[in-house]
């Protein structure tokens, strides 16, 4: 009896993974949890209510390697069983009846939630610690990333997204942190014991995907739209003066989008967070974004890194995504599609149109690249990359709305938000609304756009040409160079007929060798950092005057000064000492790209303050410590490979990068140490190390033959 209901149980988690469960509807979920970030373990409560729309003998839910110690039916003990991926309850449950189900659960998440800083080295004892490392802080915070179908780590819920749930959130931490989450902030209790209790409610359903939480140090800065909606931008206390830079036009883009969809933003309020390392740019929680703190940027660093892209594209997502929700993977395009499209337009209110339609076009260009390579893909397709789903997708939509017009578009989309709002859509859905707002067929749209795996390379490129001056200028341009050979074109003409500075910066990036001085005096002479910053990547700078390449040393710019510092330090040897002395004091963006290249430059310059090469040499060791930010450990690692080698607390540092919870780190630190296995020295060095390992940190080395 025992091994037919196992095996029952398994084929019923085989088959209920694969489809929706049409015949209940979860209507509310109370949710109680608790966080122990140093046993990175989940204890939590969840009741459900439910309404049953067919006779069932079955209800279940996503629920990845958890323990249930409560499992309660409308108050009663409940028959249930369990894998590692699901929770079943078995029931002769009626139709038209409503049940609610009751679940105390513990959970060690293997993803989704994020535990960082908890174990680190013991702040208050630092005795023991390289001196180079003392000064690092301990950034401890707890954070979700639900990505599609993954809160069910933490979570018993519904990795399907057709289940739409309102969900209420009570977190109780630690009384000295914040704790921010989906939906409006209602009580923040303290109890006798240090703790605290944050109640969050929400108003309407959403997909459990979308549910989100931060808990971390912070303070915040306090907007409110036009439209009334709070908007909470919080930020580490250290960051007080770049909260400002970060959070630029954040209301601009607020009240924009509000305008330009034409439907009222659809939750209770929107808060914005940073967290430490995070997998992605940013991600569009219910209300709640959460985001990577390398986004946190002084003015300076505005022009190189800004967040108002990510921004913009997050926000978008509120309707495109949360308010209404791809069916599945076929439809994804509804989502990432129109969050870039619409972070364009927001863009192009605050930078102008030359900046959009410059946008599109790189856009078009990477587009037609990967199609003329035969690497096209169709939108429809859900396995695309995110350059199609993404770009493709934005400029799907710029050519349906040049077919439709802007009355028609903004009708159609209004009416498809409207109709759809807290529900599932296909793309059909879509195209039939536009096709009723406008009276259009849009079958060809469908056929050339979404269908098709190549892309309308001529029509995209005469509608932005159509809008764009200095796109035609660059078209005429590209025609002339087709024909005469590229030393004998007359930039000049170009350049001066036009005061675009994207063609500005595309002509002395991609032709930097054949440009009069004329065009080289105009640049240098800009008081555009960004035609500036295009001089500081030009290939042979003893071509220019060095005087006036010394100048970008002074602009407001950390990836200028860095091309240049680095180019002028190849180029001059005998100034070396002075351009270090000039940009000694300066950290760069949030990775630290401009002191990692100092630290280096500096030891690799002769007799420049010999007697503190150990200092600088400690400091950039210093970098690879997991309590740093993964940028900021990667360019460490990357100029300690190239220049200096690593020591043995670096080699540890690398072994545990292996196990880093963003892949593109972990990646690059597999594929670092892949790399130094191959020389023996360092083969021998890893191998002594493995006995002060932990088991986490050996996993990797055990995969793999060394």
């Amino acid at each position: 009896m025992k091994l037919f209901l196992f095996l029952l149980v398994l084929l019923e988690s085989f088959f209920i993974s694969a489809q929706h469960q049409d015949k209940v509807d979860f209507v509310r979920g109370e949710i109680v949890i608790r966080t122990l970030p140093k046993e990175k373990r989940i204890l939590g409560e969840v009741a459900y209510t439910f309404k049953v729309l067919s006779d069932v003998d079955s209800v279940f839910l996503d629920a990845q390697n958890m323990h249930f110690s409560t499992v309660k039916l409308n108050g009663a003990n409940a028959e249930y069983s369990n894998t590692d991926t699901i929770i079943s309850i078995h029931k002769k449950f009626k139709k038209g009846r409503s049940y609610k189900l009751f679940l105390d659960y513990s959970a060690i998440p293997k993803q989704t939630v994020y535990f960082l800083g908890w174990d680190d080295r013991d702040m208050e004892n630092q005795h023991a610690v390289p001196p180079e490392r003392r000064a690092v802080p301990s950034e401890k915070q707890v954070w979700t990333q639900g990505q599609g179908k993954y809160t069910s780590h933490w979570l018993p819920s519904f990795d399907d997204m057709e289940e739409k749930v309102e969900f209420d959130l009570n977190i109780t931490f630690d009384a000295s942190y914040e704790v921010i989450a989906n939906g409006k902030l209602i009580s923040a209790k303290r109890n006798s014991t240090g703790k605290k209790s944050w109640q969050f409610d929400m108003q309407h359903p959403m997909s459990s995907y979308l549910l989100a939480f931060a808990i971390g140090n912070y303070e915040k800065q306090e907007l409110v739209s036009k439209s009334g909606i709070p908007i909470q931008n919080f930020y580490y206390p250290k960051d007080s003066l770049r909260a400002e830079p970060t959070y630029r036009y954040t209301r601009r883009i607020f009240d924009f989008l509000e305008d330009e969809i034409g439907v009222p933003y659809p939750w209770q309020n929107y808060k914005q967070i940073p967290v430490h390392d995070f997998l992605y740019a940013g991600m569009e929680n219910t209300g709640t974004t959460i985001f990577s703190d390398g986004y946190v940027i002084d003015s300076t660093a505005f022009v190189d890194k800004n967040y108002v892209n990510v921004n913009a594209h997050e926000l978008a997502h509120q309707w495109f995504g949360d308010l209404v929700t791809e069916k599945d993977g076929n439809h994804h395009w509804l989502q990432e599609g129109f969050a870039t499209y619409y972070a364009y337009l927001a863009e192009r209110e605050i930078f102008g149109e030359d900046h959009f339609y410059w946008k599109l076009h790189i856009t078009l260009m990477q587009l037609q690249s990967m199609a003329v390579k035969g690497e096209g893909e169709s939108l429809l397709n859900p396995k695309a990359s995110s350059l199609t789903f993404y770009e493709k997708g934005a400029l799907a939509l710029f050519m349906l709305r040049e077919q439709l017009g802007d009355k028609a578009f903004r009708k159609g989309i209004q009416k498809y938000l409207q109709k759809y709002s807290f529900k599932n859509v296909t793309v059909s859905n879509f195209l039939e609304e536009m096709e009723n707002a406008s009276g259009s067929d849009l079958s060809d749209f469908k056929k050339n756009w979404l269908d098709n795996s190549g892309i309308p390379y001529d029509g995209a490129k005469k509608r932005l040409a159509a809008h764009c001056a200095s796109l035609r200028l660059l078209y005429d341009m590209e025609r002339d160079l087709s024909k005469t050979p590229r030393d004998s074109i007359d930039y000049a003409k170009y350049w001066n007929s036009s005061p675009s500075i994207h063609l500005k910066e595309y002509i002395l990036e991609k032709y930097q060798n054949t440009l009069s001085e004329e065009i080289i005096e105009k640049a240098f002479a800009s008081d555009t950092v960004t035609i500036r910053q295009a001089l500081s990547l030009v290939d042979d700078i003893k071509r220019y005057p060095k005087a006036a390449f010394e100048s970008l040393l002074n602009d407001k710019s950390y990836v200028t000064v860095e091309n240049t510092l680095f180019k002028l330090w190849q180029a001059y040897p005998q100034d070396r000492k002075m351009y270090l002395d000039k940009t000694r004091e300066l950290l760069g963006l949030p990775n630290k790209n401009l002191r990692l290249l100092w630290l280096t430059l500096a030891m690799l310059t002769e007799d420049y303050q010999g007697s503190k090469t150990k200092v600088y040499f400690d400091e950039l060791s210093g970098y690879t410590d997991p309590r740093y930010s993964f940028e900021i450990r990667q360019g460490a690692f990357f100029y300690l490979k190239e220049a200096f080698g690593f020591t043995d607390q670096n080699l540890k540092d690398l072994i545990q990068a292996t196990t880093h919870h963003s892949w593109q780190f972990k990646k690059f630190a597999r594929d670092t140490l892949n790399e130094l296995l191959k020389d023996p020295d360092y083969k021998k060095r890893v191998k002594n190390l493995t006995k002060e390992l932990n088991s986490e940190e050996l996993r990797y080395l055990n995969s793999i033959e060394y």
